[in-house]
């Protein structure tokens, strides 16, 4: 299994699991405006949710420098593919930034991390993370990228908790936004076909399909004709 395909058994079997917010306080009019819009792009949400995702994509957490960084380190973790692209088409900067003021928890780690990141840099090759040769990255990254499992994690250095929090954000964003969701060929429920219970079942308790019903449920040609029914509920088609 390349690595590619390790990242995406790691998307599908496990979940993407203080420092100040900045950012300005939304009027009331204004944030009303922006619960109203965001309900035709996060369908399902109650009110109260709607409120608090129009309240966290008014604050901004990471600086440009930050956001920056962690675009060159998603792609490092999360090689772009010709087809479907990578972690900056799917927009997984943006979704780190959320998930640091939604989950304040994760923002000494996250922030420093980046400060890490750049700090070991400066000190083995005289230039911040993100300007640094792509070689050089690895060579950082290599070190903190695996630790011994059998100590736990938030027991690890903040380094290498760092980098396996913001592994897992990049895996979780990307495959879970459209790209990602195309990548793995996941097409949500589809119908199938069901010939009915098999002869030799019914055969064996003594039963049998009425030859009307089997006309309206088992006909594969009607498959995709929505039921109707009568008053007295009884099916008609």
């Amino acid at each position: 299994m390349d690595r590619r395909q390790s990242l995406k058994s790691l998307a599908l079997g496990t979940a993407a699991a203080g420092l100040a917010l900045h950012g300005c306080k939304m009027e009331d009019q204004e944030l009303q405006e922006a619960v109203s819009a965001g309900a035709e792009h996060y369908f399902g949400r109650t009110p109260e949710e709607l409120e608090q995702i129009a309240k966290l994509h008014a604050e901004t957490f990471f600086n440009p420098h930050e956001m920056e960084t962690l675009s060159v380190l998603a792609e490092l973790i999360l090689p772009p593919v010709e087809q479907y692209g990578g972690p900056l088409e799917a927009g997984v900067p943006d979704f780190m930034e959320f998930m640091a003021k939604d989950i304040p928890e994760l923002q000494v780690t996250l922030r420093g991390g980046l400060m890490w990141l750049d700090h070991k840099s400066n000190t083995e090759f005289q230039t911040e993370f993100k300007s640094a040769q792509q070689a050089q990255q690895k060579e950082i990254l290599d070190a903190i990228a695996f630790y011994d499992p059998e100590v736990p994690l938030q027991e690890q250095p903040l380094e290498i908790q760092f980098f396996s929090l913001v592994r897992n954000l990049t895996v979780s964003g990307y495959y879970t936004s459209k790209l990602g969701i195309e990548e793995l060929g996941y097409k949500g429920n589809t119908p199938n076909i069901w010939d009915g219970v098999p002869q030799h079942v019914l055969d064996k308790h003594g039963l049998a399909y009425e030859e009307e019903w089997l006309a309206k449920c088992v006909d594969q040609s009607k498959r995709g004709v929505i039921a109707e029914w009568d008053e007295n509920g009884n099916l008609l088609t």
